[in-house]
């Protein structure tokens, strides 16, 4: 053929338009191939997408049961923890009540010791003063007696009736400083 019937015969045969037996073969082959991948890949990738499907929805449902549990817990930690501070407010004021008491029974203890000790003291002072004097006594008149014998010039040895001169000259004193007081 020549040249010219080939550019006439190639114009008269558009591209766009396949021809009928291309047609058929690429629609045959497409069926084929379409049946494989449905009844071989589809039935693999419906099963893996349903089992992700259960998967996340399965996640969800212990998503939310572990939500409601720790809400639970939640609540029961805000009650423990509240009744724990009240425990601890109570246990505080009995601590202070307690502490308030053992003050008060200390100071209480510490006045009768105070006033134990003070008796003590002065009963003590009473029974030094009464030998002090008893001694001063013998002192005083052991000396007056020397002195009265010696000025009388004879002995006054006699112990009773030193004891009874004595006796009567302290108390002689005594009544005058009473009077003087």
């Amino acid at each position: 053929m020549s040249p010219l019937l080939n550019i006439a015969a190639e114009e008269a045969q558009n591209p766009l338009i396949p021809e009928i037996p291309e047609v058929v073969i690429g629609l045959l082959a497409f069926v084929i191939v379409f049946g494989f991948l449905a009844k071989k890949l589809l039935p693999n990738i419906n099963k893996v997408l349903e089992e992700r499907r259960e998967a996340i929805e399965g996640g969800i449902e212990k998503a939310e049961a572990a939500q409601t549990e720790a809400q639970s817990v939640l609540e029961q930690y805000k009650a423990q923890l509240a009744e724990a501070r009240h425990e601890a407010a109570r246990l505080r004021q009995e601590a202070q009540e307690q502490g308030a008491a053992l003050i008060a029974e200390m100071r209480a203890e510490g006045q009768r010791q105070r006033e134990e000790i003070i008796a003590a003291g002065h009963a003590q002072i009473e029974a030094d003063r009464k030998v002090a004097a008893s001694a001063l006594r013998q002192d005083v008149g052991q000396l007056a007696t020397e002195l009265a014998g010696k000025l009388v010039g004879e002995s006054l040895e006699d112990h009773a009736r030193q004891s009874r001169v004595i006796d009567r000259f302290l108390d002689e004193l005594e009544e005058k400083a009473e009077a003087g007081r």
